[in-house]
């Protein structure tokens, strides 16, 4: 007797960005509570099949998910997108450039497909799941040109320090994923994170610091805009710190 197949869950159906069980272990994020607005939902709903790609654990075939158009264009990695607001003025400055951004936030992910819309963005694609889990299962080794994690959790408790995404397990990782030539940029406002950053990044032999200055850190690049909150911050004194990595061809340099 073979068992019948049960329906699909409505609520899976109604909703792409229904929750795929992740096995236990350390997470760099924390599910935020949030409700999405009317036009957030609407967005999900209806720009949602087109923009948003379920996580399935198989290589992505970019030029597959991605508009024909832009076929073989560069690929790059955005780790938690927040709102949006920072990832589509990138996506709008670089046209040609396929930017496949991880969110498990649902009104960041309806947000960012509003903003889609409004600018008529056709580089664009989100995956609603952890991003670990994305690089560990979607991409394919060499396939990115870039990696972009702007102002992730600094977990400012040292006893949470662990749950930090940049250690030097991830960044091994993350250097099996870029191309040589490729780069990594990360960003933040919290100077003790700066300095973990910068010292996973140097430490790291498949990478070298595209940075000029004695400090390490990068000039803001031209793409990254600043978000309300960093100016915010900025008229506060506080700092932000840009951190730009070129990978190397894969021989390991002193």
């Amino acid at each position: 007797m073979t068992e019948s197949t049960p329906p699909p869950d409505p609520a899976t159906v109604a909703n792409p960005l229904a929750a795929v069980a992740h096995p236990r272990r350390i997470r760099s994020f924390v599910r935020r509570a949030g409700r999405m607005t009317t036009g957030q939902e609407r967005a999900v709903s209806q720009l949602g099949p087109q923009h948003v790609i379920p996580f399935r654990p198989q290589v992505l075939d970019w030029n597959t998910a991605f508009d024909p158009a832009l076929a073989d264009a560069p690929c790059v990695l955005e780790i938690g997108f927040g709102m949006g607001e920072a990832t589509a003025h990138i996506a709008s400055v670089l046209p040609h450039t396929r930017f496949l951004c991880c969110e498990v936030h649902e009104p960041g992910v309806g947000a960012l497909l509003m903003r889609i819309q409004t600018l008529s963005l056709a580089n664009i694609r989100i995956v609603a799941h952890d991003a670990v889990e994305v690089m560990a299962h979607m991409l394919a080794p060499a396939s990115l040109d870039g990696l972009h994690l702007f102002f992730p959790d600094p977990w400012h408790k040292k006893r949470h320090h662990k749950r930090r995404l940049v250690q030097p397990e991830w960044l091994a990782a993350v250097c099996t994923l870029i191309k040589p030539g490729g780069y990594v940029h990360f960003a933040t406002d919290w100077q003790p994170y700066a300095e973990h950053m910068l010292e996973v990044l140097q430490s790291q032999p498949l990478l070298r610091n595209r940075s000029p200055h004695p400090s390490g850190y990068a000039d803001r690049p031209h793409y990254r805009p600043e978000t309300k909150f960093e100016r915010r911050g900025l008229r506060l004194g506080h700092g932000v710190w840009d951190l730009v990595f070129e990978r190397s061809d894969g021989h390991p340099h002193g």
